[in-house]
């Protein structure tokens, strides 16, 4: 299956969690892989569904049906060309979806680069990538990886500009130190994550640009991520941990159809940019690879995650905004964000997180058709005192949930500051959180809702959920703590901060009908190497 990529993401990933695998994908025992996924997306346990007026009410149908038709429809709409991206047999190349084509094009081999796995491209990359922007005003230009594994430290990109691999090219991380550029801090942050002051600048980085895309045939960026996570670990580390990519300050940008494994640290980061697109994206990370995110948008407006894979040491998606005093003086929201066709497998994190990072305010995000199989929990949300920013009107439908700790997590309490400058009265205000149409199973505990005392998270819906118990369950199964809001139809039964409101008038939770800008978005049909 020479384009299964995907396929073979699914099995990797799940021998990666069930034989304690930690020394980063892929993995070549691909027969015991196949039988271990094949395991997990397969359940004898039933449970009915109906449909309610609009048709999108769930109650409980075939749940080991609805993850077998997931994997069906994984390997379909994900593999490793999809649609809009089959090779034609033309002089003109690979075909693919972008939301601007290029008029001029050249091949990173052209400008020296060696692709042995040895050899450091950084100064062909960065050699190639200058040249190309020439032709930023008259067409845009496009580097085209072919195949190879091209060995490379950190590089920026530039505007009007397409970056597109292969799907047998692989872009190897250096894992020499004086490859990967130091830059400052990002402001809204104010601290490094891993440690005070200066970071590493991600392995393709850019910065103030305009329609700007990495895309592919399925290639594959592979962060070699092993040597940062033991320098993490050992406390080696004199700057933050490099992500694979970093995109601010931009506006019109796409991260498509890739594989991204073993990074050093987040995979993704959008951050102060606008009408983003992540879509057809696999994830790999050993499970306990540490702050392995997935994709994180940050201080972003507009932007649509959507048919991603992800396999992660900690939150599959993390939304944030900013950190404590300095998130709260940047002021930049994350805004008009839609998640949907995501599965996850993140056993010690979320599926989808917002927070902790939250000091410039999130808002009006949409998540639908979610799976999550082997999570801690499926919805999160963390803040704390001294964050202040907000989140609210969070809307997720259609969830189905296999193998969780938690469904539902909020927590006002999470700590984490990157000094002790914060604000102790600057009060997170957590409210409109609205839940609706899901199932999940062998679940350990329903809900930990912790809100602020004195500031209690407001105006949380949850309706038409049902959740599966584990064979040994918490006993409490709802832990609520100043949180006020409603229920519908759920079980096992909420706690009394959520009172059910009557099978008589059974309420179902909001979800806007109105599209946000970014799913308009039309693509272009482009084409890229030559056959």
């Amino acid at each position: 299956m020479p384009c299964g990529v995907m396929r073979q993401a699914r099995l990797t990933a799940s021998l990666t969690i069930n034989t304690g695998l930690s020394t980063g994908f892929p993995s070549t025992q691909k027969g015991k892989a196949e039988k271990t996924a094949l395991s997990i997306i397969s359940s004898p346990r039933n449970a009915k569904m109906e449909s309610l007026q609009s048709g999108r009410k769930w109650r409980t149908q075939s749940l080991g049906m609805t993850l077998l038709n997931m994997a069906i429809v994984l390997l379909l709409v994900f593999p490793g060309r999809t649609e809009g991206q089959r090779e034609k047999k033309k002089s003109d190349g690979i075909e693919y979806k972008a939301i601007r084509c290029r008029a001029h094009s050249a091949s990173l081999a052209d400008f020296g680069a060696v692709g042995d796995g040895t050899t450091s491209n950084t100064a062909a990359f960065q050699a190639a990538i200058n040249h190309l922007s020439q032709f930023a005003n008259n067409g845009g230009a496009q580097l085209f990886v072919p195949p190879g594994r091209w060995l490379t430290g950190s590089f920026n990109l530039t505007s009007h500009f397409t970056l597109f691999l292969h799907r047998d090219a692989v872009i190897l991380a250096s894992q020499v130190k004086s490859e990967w550029h130091v830059i400052e801090p990002l402001p809204s942050y104010g601290y490094g994550r891993d440690a005070t002051g200066s970071r590493y600048a991600s392995l393709i980085f850019g910065t103030n640009l305009t329609d700007v895309i990495i895309t592919g045939d399925n290639g594959t960026l592979d962060g070699q991520g092993a040597v940062w996570w033991d320098r993490f670990h050992n406390k080696q580390l004199n700057y933050t941990r490099p992500y694979l990519i970093e995109i601010l300050y931009s506006d019109m940008v796409q991260i498509s159809h890739l594989t991204l494994i073993n990074s050093p640290s987040w995979n993704i980061h959008p951050v102060y940019s606008s009408n983003v697109i992540v879509q057809g994206i696999t994830i790999l990370a050993p499970v306990h690879s540490p702050n392995t995110d997935g994709i994180n948008p940050d201080s972003c407006t507009n932007t649509r995650i959507e048919d991603c894979y992800i396999v992660s040491g900690d939150d599959c998606v993390a939304v944030k905004s900013g950190w404590d005093e300095y998130g709260i003086s940047f002021g930049m929201p994350t805004k008009q964000l839609i998640i949907r066709r995501l599965t996850c497998i993140s056993p010690t994190s979320a599926v989808i997180a917002l927070g902790s990072e939250m000091s410039g305010g999130i808002e009006d995000v949409r998540a639908e058709d979610i799976v999550a199989i082997n999570s801690e929990s499926g919805v999160r949300i963390k803040t704390s005192i001294g964050r202040g920013g907000y989140v609210k009107d969070i809307y997720v439908r259609g969830m189905t949930m296999k193998t969780m700790k938690w469904v539902f997590w909020m927590t006002g309490n999470y700590g984490s500051h990157p000094d002790n400058k914060y604000d102790p009265n600057a009060i997170p205000i957590v409210k409109n959180i609205n839940y609706r149409d899901m199932v999940a199973e062998n679940v350990t505990m329903a809900a930990r809702l912790e809100g602020i005392p004195g500031d209690a998270f407001t105006g949380i819906c949850i309706s038409n959920v049902t959740i599966g118990l584990s064979q040994k369950p918490k006993k409490l199964q709802w832990n609520c703590t100043d949180v006020i809001g409603i229920s519908s139809e759920v079980i096992p039964m909420p706690c009394n901060l959520l009172p059910d409101q009557g099978r008589e008038k059974p309420v179902m939770c909001a979800f806007p009908e109105e599209k946000l800008p970014i799913e308009d978005l039309e693509m272009q049909t482009c084409f890229a190497g030559a056959l």
